[in-house]
């Protein structure tokens, strides 16, 4: 049986035959292990592994497991984020990738200034058109970074996408693809983290540039069915 070590051993030497392929340095591709479901043990073993980031889609079950885990570790808010939740994610997590709404962003900001700091963010774009899941049009993305970005609270460093679940992770391609080059029409100082790619498909996201890929699975191992939250 695999250990989770092994496992984030096996991602690395993908990531890098991947990054290899794309003439880039892997150096500069941040793993970010999700945690959803993943008992505190567990990611303990991952941090011993070299795991720095973790990404959460739940408030609810990471702020039971944020004692628990050993520092220094970098939280990521990956999950969809009502307004009403905004004051439970400010200034505990390193980066919101999350943002799909200019409310929330407002939001956002009003409790980061409340709290006297300036929260980083990722727009989340919706890249598959017949996807229900969250994510702000791809031709409202660059108003609402800059709209997100003059806000006091925020700080936007990129964008945030997920392509539709394929046969044949290659043909996500062209969605990441698009995610890029509208990545490449922020300003600069927006144009830090390009956060692409999960289990399934994360080296055809490094393939089309990806800085940051969000990996549960191939770490963990598979999940329990999840509980209502």
């Amino acid at each position: 049986m695999s250990t989770i070590s092994d496992n984030i051993l096996r991602v690395r030497e993908r990531i890098a035959s991947a990054a290899s392929r794309a003439g880039r340095d892997p150096r500069g591709i941040t793993v970010v292990a999700v945690t959803k479901s993943v008992d505190v043990e567990r990611i303990r073993e991952a941090l011993a592994a070299g795991i720095q980031d973790l990404g959460e889609n739940y408030y609810q079950e990471v702020r039971e497991k944020m004692p628990l885990v050993p520092g220094p570790v970098r939280w990521h808010f990956i999950g969809h984020l009502q307004s009403n939740k905004a004051k439970h994610v400010i200034g505990r997590f390193a980066l919101i990738q999350s943002v799909d709404s200019l409310a929330l962003a407002k939001e956002l900001s009003r409790r980061a200034e409340a709290a006297g700091c300036r929260q980083e963010v990722l727009i989340e774009v919706k890249l598959d058109p017949a996807a229900t899941k969250q994510g702000v049009q791809p031709a409202a993305a660059l108003d609402l970074a800059s709209h997100a970005d003059s806000l006091g609270g925020l700080v936007v460093r990129g964008f945030m996408g997920m392509a539709p679940v394929l046969d044949d992770p290659e043909q996500a391609r062209p969605y990441f693809a698009s995610l890029r080059r509208l990545f490449q029409e922020l300003p600069p100082a927006n144009r830090h983290i390009l956060s692409m790619g999960m289990t399934a498909d994360f080296e055809a996201a490094i393939l089309e540039g990806a800085n940051l890929v969000r990996i549960g699975t191939a770490i963990f191992g598979p999940r329990p069915p999840e509980l209502p939250h």
